[in-house]
């Protein structure tokens, strides 16, 4: 037999029941980013552009001295900008400044913490946001006195979200710049802060028919 169709908002025979799920897990950072920008300046566009390539070149082969520590590596566009004289009549080419920024994906150093594209802890809050509205959805029907009969909708309500705490890289670095010009730098701690990644849905479910 076809089971009837569910009205929107419920029927007495088949009561609609909408929860919130919602997960967070603190875990450990998989990777790290940082990002490096090389510059060059020269009154010659060649001269600037084979300094600049020069350059990045020197710092590709920085980063990737550490070996396995460097997960992946990405050059950005190299840009050769010319510098305008500010006065006079007309303006007039005085040199040129060049630009490119490279981004590193580290495995045991750097500012910027995150998880790799496939990691599992996103899944793994999604199935308990999924967990925690089947939670809510049963007690709520408990407290009528009857139970959760059919699943009618799952809807995800907002994005993965990946939140770190301020860095402690970001902290040590704010005492330095705060500290007064004659107190020595303090040190940078550069442990790695934990992740906080959550996942929200949206489930509507049909009871049984409660006594009310």
């Amino acid at each position: 037999m076809t089971p009837p169709a569910t009205s929107p908002h419920g029927t007495p025979d088949a009561p609609l029941l909408t929860v919130r799920g919602e997960a967070e897990i603190d875990a450990e950072p998989e990777i790290a980013r940082i990002g490096v920008t090389v510059t060059a300046r020269g009154r010659d566009r060649r001269t600037t552009l084979d300094d600049l390539a020069r350059r990045n070149t020197a710092a590709l082969d920085l980063v990737k001295s550490y070996g396995d520590a460097v997960e992946h590596v990405t050059t950005g566009n190299i840009s050769i900008t010319p510098e305008l004289t500010p006065h006079g009549r007309g303006e007039r080419v005085r040199g040129h400044h060049g630009r490119v920024h490279l981004t590193a994906e580290l495995t045991d150093f750097g500012p910027w913490w995150s998880l790799r594209p496939d990691s599992p802890v996103p899944a793994q809050a999604r199935r308990q946001a999924v967990h925690e509205a089947l939670r809510r959805a049963r007690e709520y029907a408990d407290a009528l006195g009857t139970t959760v009969a059919a699943l009618v909708e799952l809807t995800d309500t907002g994005d993965d979200h990946t939140r770190p705490g301020r860095t402690p890289l970001e902290r040590g670095a704010r005492r330095t710049a705060l500290a007064q010009p004659e107190e020595p730098p303090r040190p940078l701690d550069l442990e790695p802060p934990r992740l906080r990644v959550g996942a929200q849905i949206s489930a509507q479910f049909t009871m049984r028919p409660p006594r009310v």
